[in-house]
């Protein structure tokens, strides 16, 4: 007696930061934005075929496969190097691609502008880099050196976080008169060191210790 396919299993346990479902692929550009999210964070597996609900829908593999490979190769920079399998379940086939975690980071999408953008994966969604979420990348990638100098500043925002719990970049601009871009850069080095961590939504990242 067998036990469950590994697929459906993969399928059971829904979509999170390192799974993705997709009931087809319309556009390379799109496709290339979960690419780029997951390659700049652990790593993730592309399920076509499959909607939202769990179900099967199937797909038309070779259609599918051209647009993953045009999608990795021309939308993505650098390019991705996609380890794809082909499920038969039945009357339906599911494709799976399975994105490696970055050697390269940060990855870029093209959008359907041929602007170049960074994304990351937060739960099941791809959201867009912060400026300051794209600078800890890089850094992180051993392109910027990774020192921290605790200054009176970011003393005092460690203290904020540690007596207010969370607060945004506009919130600690204000509230110790800095401008943006230094206050940036600050948030960026507490962030690599892993004593603060940011926090991402669609409407608005904040901070918090970590």
């Amino acid at each position: 007696m067998g036990g469950i396919h590994p697929l459906l299993l993969k399928i059971s346990r829904g979509e999170s930061e390192t799974l993705d479902f997709k009931k087809t692929i319309s556009s390379a550009s799109k496709i290339a934005k979960t690419m780029s999210a997951f390659a700049n964070h652990k790593g993730g597996t592309l399920l076509v075929g499959v909607n939202d609900n769990k179900t099967i829908s199937g797909v038309r593999s070779e259609d599918e496969k051209y647009m993953l490979d045009l999608a990795a190769h021309f939308y993505v920079k650098p390019e991705i190097d996609l380890e794809i399998i082909e499920w038969d379940m039945g009357e339906r086939s599911v494709i799976e691609a399975i994105i490696p975690e970055g050697k390269d980071k940060p990855y870029y999408a093209k959008d359907e502008e041929g602007k170049w953008w960074a994304h990351i994966r937060v739960k099941d969604q791809s959201l867009l880099a912060s400026k300051i979420v794209l600078d800890v990348i890089k850094r992180n990638s051993g392109k910027e050196q990774n020192i921290i100098h605790y200054t009176e500043h970011e003393k005092s925002i460690l203290k904020h976080l540690e007596s207010n719990h969370k607060a945004t970049l506009k919130e600690i601009c204000k509230r110790f008169n800095l401008s943006r871009w230094r206050a940036q850069k600050m948030l960026v080095s507490l962030v690599s060191a892993g004593v603060v961590r940011a926090h991402h939504t669609e409407k608005i990242e904040f901070f918090t210790l970590s």
